[in-house]
This record gives C-alpha cells, sequence and structure tokens, in this order.
C-alpha cells in the first residue's frame, strides 16, 4: 500500500465508518436517557 491515493481512500472509508457508527450509538444513548427522563419514546 505504497499509493498515497489508496491510503487517503482506506482513511475516508475508516473515518465514515467509524463517523456513522459513532452516529449510530450517540442516537442510541440519546433515546435511551430521554426514555428513562421521560418514559415515553423520544419524538422523531
Amino acid at each position: 500500500m505504497d499509493n498515497e491515493l489508496v491510503k487517503r481512500l482506506v482513511y475516508s472509508g475508516l473515518l465514515a465508518g467509524t463517523g456513522a457508527l459513532a452516529s449510530i450509538v450517540a442516537a442510541r444513548a440519546a433515546a435511551l436517557i430521554y426514555r428513562r427522563i421521560y418514559n415515553e419514546d423520544p419524538p422523531e
């Protein structure tokens, strides 16, 4: 993997993947906290 373009593409893919995963985890955590506080589902 000496090609700079390939390295950039791999890094961009990893960044996008971890960003998406972090977003999903954050949304689930927020929904869980909201349910504990208000005892109802969060708004859409």
